[in-house]
């Protein structure tokens, strides 16, 4: 991932040219007309990661964030045995943009499910990780979840993917039980806010398994919790909308209860 970094994201941070930069629809998410973009940078990072990781776990299948937008049977694989799944460039529009944060996540899943997690930032160095049953780690030193602190707790919500009529019931009836704060656009950064006691919860309504299988293991694994509003955990295969994090379990299930009441109204 560093090498990746180093090589492929790093050198072409605030100087990319115009034609090094494309839209892309997102069929993925149920609707072409909302677009995103994708650089050279996020195909070079993804060849370069690709080649390392089939070197490392060669029975591993792979799915990369580019090469299913070029092909979307590729996502077939995220229910096989053991398969990689590459975000190379994550909150790719703020780096287009010249902005941060950007990063790379990197999740190794067997039948569905994420038994490894990497989250690097390219620009601190900053490298969380996590495996299955054996916690969470920063920078190579075990990590705790811990929350702000705050009253009321701060909030991350992405109303950006909901429809019109989520969004305005998600302002009305969640957001004034916390203290709202901008989202990244970038999961990289996202996930690692709500173990290290910058956020305390997180709602997500697109939940791909490039930009969630890495970050969602982080959290658990550090003690906080992330699954779906129902409380079902996060699998890769599964395409369903929404995902909540928190910083504690007892934060979660304050959210999610308001959630459910939302959804009964």
């Amino acid at each position: 991932m560093r090498d990746a970094a180093a090589r492929a994201i790093l050198p072409r941070y605030r100087t990319l040219a115009h034609s090094e930069i494309n839209a892309k629809a997102m069929e993925q998410v149920g609707d072409p007309t909302l677009e995103d973009v994708v650089t050279i940078a996020d195909h070079e990072s993804e060849a370069i990661l690709a080649e390392a990781l089939a070197r490392l776990l060669p029975e591993a299948t792979i799915v990369g964030e580019e090469a299913a937008f070029a092909d979307p049977a590729v996502l077939e694989r995220l229910g096989g045995d053991l398969c990689w799944v590459i975000d190379p460039l994550d909150g790719t529009n703020n780096f287009a943009g010249g902005n941060p944060p950007f990063g790379i996540l990197v999740a190794l899943a067997e039948a569905g499910e994420a038994i490894g997690g990497w989250i690097l930032d390219p620009l601190s160095g900053r490298f969380c990780a996590a495996s299955k049953g054996e916690g969470a780690t920063v920078n190579g030193k075990r990590v705790a979840a811990r929350t702000s602190g705050e009253d009321p707790p701060i909030a991350a919500i992405s109303l950006l993917f909901a429809d019109p009529a989520r969004r305005a019931a998600l302002k009305r009836e969640i957001a004034p039980n916390y203290r709202l704060v901008d989202i990244p656009r970038c999961a990289a950064e996202q996930y690692p806010r709500i173990v290290l006691g910058v956020n305390d919860v997180s709602i997500f309504e697109r939940t791909l398994a490039w930009d969630h299988a890495a970050g969602v293991l982080f959290v658990n694994e550090a003690g906080g919790k992330a699954a779906r509003p129902d409380g079902s955990p996060y699998r890769l295969d599964d395409a369903r909308s929404g995902l909540v994090g928190a910083a504690s379990p007892a934060l979660w299930d304050e959210l999610a209860e308001r959630l459910a009441r939302l959804q009964t109204n």
